[in-house]
């Protein structure tokens, strides 16, 4: 199995980094790998058009994708990785998106990494998307 790493800057100063397998890139149906409350329409994490993507926040100014990589891969194998950075400093904002294949994977991340050190600052580890409770209110006239 191959590994693809991609990393580029965009014109905000955000990095994106992304780490492709030949076996990420077979279509993957995980719609029963999500919770019961995904199925049912209760709250609950939200996949989102690729993959289930945790935000990250607490992260050191001088954290690079690499360190990200090497943490949150720990647990299951890192799909995708965005960081955004300050485009004065280049010092990383403090916050980041990952993303895994499976909803198993992501949560397994959250339950090992949320409120563990990562290059020594206590970092959080959530879910990007939730689906909300409040039913969509109408909008006629």
């Amino acid at each position: 199995m191959s590994n693809h790493h991609l990393n580029h800057t965009d014109s905000n100063g955000t990095i994106r980094h992304s780490n492709t397998t030949s076996a990420t890139r077979q279509s993957v149906d995980d719609h029963n790998d999500a919770p019961i409350t995904q199925r049912s329409g209760i709250r609950g994490p939200q996949k989102s058009v690729e993959g289930w993507i945790l935000f990250v926040t607490g992260l050191h100014e001088e954290a690079e994708e690499d360190d990200l990589q090497e943490a949150f891969s720990e647990y299951a194998p890192v799909k995708y990785i965005c960081m955004n950075r300050d485009r004065r400093t280049g010092f990383a904002k403090g916050y980041a998106f990952v993303e895994y294949e499976t909803f198993t994977e992501a949560q397994d991340t959250i339950n090992g990494l949320h409120g563990k050190q990562v290059l020594g600052k206590q970092v959080g580890v959530d879910w990007a998307f939730v689906k909300s409770t409040k039913a969509r209110a109408s909008r006629r006239i």
